[in-house]
This record gives C-alpha cells, sequence and structure tokens, in this order.
C-alpha cells in the first residue's frame, strides 16, 4: 500500500494520491416526473463509511522545537508533563485539569493528539494564536518552530479516550477505548467529516519509538530534529519536510 511522505492518511494527500478528473457528464433527456416524498434521517453512527474507525488511522501531536528536545532527552511523550514553550493559557489548563475522563482520570494527565494534521487548534495556532485559548508564548512562537508528531492509535493501546471536541471543554463528550472511541467517531462523521475539533486522549508515556513520521516546515528544522534524537540514542523517525502544513490558514 503506498504510504503519505507528509504524514497524512491514505487518500487525504493530493500530491502522493492526486485525484482522478470527474468523467464529463453527458445530457439525458428525461420524462417530467413529479417529484417523490422524502423521508428526512438522522444521521447516525451507521452513515459513517464501514472503513471509519480508529485502528489503523493515524493521530497528531504538535510541539514546539524546544519541547520536542526534553522530549527525546525523557525519550517519551509524558502526561501532565511541563512543556519548555507552554502554548496553553493558564486558563485553557486549568479548563483541562479539571475536565475528567469516564473514569474521573484529569484530562491533563492524558497525552494529547488531534484527529486531524489539519486541526481546529492548529490552524488558530499557526495563524497568530489569537484568543484566550492561547498564551504569550504562543503568540511570539512562528509556525516553523513547530513539528507534528504522527503516531499509529495502533501504538496507544486500549487505555485512550476519545473527545468529540476540545477535551477542556464542558460540551465535549467522551469515550473510553478504541471500540467505544470509533462508535463515537463514527457519531461525529455526521456533524464534522474531518474531525478538526477532536482529540485521542492516551494515558501513556508514549515512547518517541512509536512516532511513524515527524513533519516539518524546512530542512532547517529537519536537522535539528535529527540532532536531537541522535543526541538522545534514539532512532531517527522518518522526517517529512512539508512546508504547506504549517502556513497560516
Amino acid at each position: 500500500m503506498a504510504e503519505c511522505i507528509h504524514g497524512f492518511d491514505e487518500g487525504l494527500c493530493d500530491v502522493c494520491f492526486p485525484r482522478k478528473a470527474p468523467e464529463p457528464v453527458r445530457a439525458v433527456r428525461t420524462a417530467v416526473r413529479a417529484p417523490r416524498a422524502t423521508t428526512v434521517r438522522t444521521p447516525t453512527a451507521s452513515a459513517a463509511p464501514a472503513t471509519l474507525r480508529l485502528a489503523g488511522r493515524r493521530v497528531f501531536h504538535v510541539t514546539h522545537l524546544r519541547t520536542l528536545e526534553s522530549i527525546a532527552l525523557d525519550g517519551a511523550l509524558v502526561g501532565a508533563a511541563v512543556p519548555d514553550v507552554d502554548v496553553s493559557s493558564a486558563t485553557t489548563r486549568e479548563l483541562r485539569a479539571t475536565a475528567t475522563a469516564p473514569d474521573g482520570r484529569s484530562v491533563a494527565d492524558f497525552v494529547s493528539f488531534f484527529l486531524a494534521q489539519d486541526a481546529s487548534r492548529w490552524e488558530e495556532l499557526r495563524s497568530g494564536a489569537e484568543g484566550a485559548h492561547w498564551s504569550d508564548a504562543a503568540r511570539a512562537a512562528k509556525p516553523t518552530e513547530f513539528v507534528i508528531l504522527a503516531v499509529p492509535v495502533d501504538a496507544l493501546g486500549d487505555d485512550v479516550v476519545f473527545a468529540d471536541g476540545d477535551a477542556g471543554a464542558v460540551a465535549t463528550r467522551f469515550a473510553a477505548g478504541v471500540e467505544a472511541g470509533t462508535q463515537a467517531l463514527r457519531r461525529l462523521h455526521a456533524s464534522d467529516p474531518d474531525f478538526r475539533d477532536a482529540e485521542l486522549l492516551a494515558a501513556g508515556p508514549v515512547p518517541l519509538g512509536a512516532v511513524a513520521i515527524v513533519t516539518v516546515a524546512n530542512d532547517r528544522v529537519r536537522d535539528e530534529v535529527r540532532a536531537m534524537f541522535a543526541s538522545a540514542g534514539l532512532p531517527t523517525p522518518r522526517i517529512a519536510v512539508y512546508p504547506p502544513v504549517f502556513q497560516p490558514a
């Protein structure tokens, strides 16, 4: 199976998986008929594609280069760790600390991943980090100073929690485990087929050896990431240089 060098799931990258031009539609004359009565159905999980599931997907963790250096020294992503460059505001930190997963654990104790590489929060961050969600450090950082770590869901185990929106928001609903998370993902598909607000929370620690691809903005950052992994004595994962995903939306 072909694999995208930019970290996207199969079929989502127009570069690695170019879309075929649509076939020309021929005009067909038909007799005019009276319109049929239609029944409006409420979308359910069954309306989602049969292949839509958490298992086999990749999820994405965005972090600053300086924070990645500390992560490399630890050898893993750790929940509740204090990042070297904290892009979240104090309010955001408090909301996530008080929000709880179905088993009562704090959301802040998990390692958070986005379901989409172009997640809404990442779009906000790379476009100036305006709003109460972000810190002064986030607003001062350049998009090219961040990297995106792509991790297969299968490498996270079953101790995961799916959030159908911002995990710190009051209205967000949670589902524990891969199977329940898949059902919640399929229900979310009806209103948000791109899953740009959804998160997957992993109990962690998540070893850096589980990282499939690191996406970076340019060659300089690629070389820095390689040096970080080498200094920490870790195998270097695949590194994809893909500037478009770091450009302001």
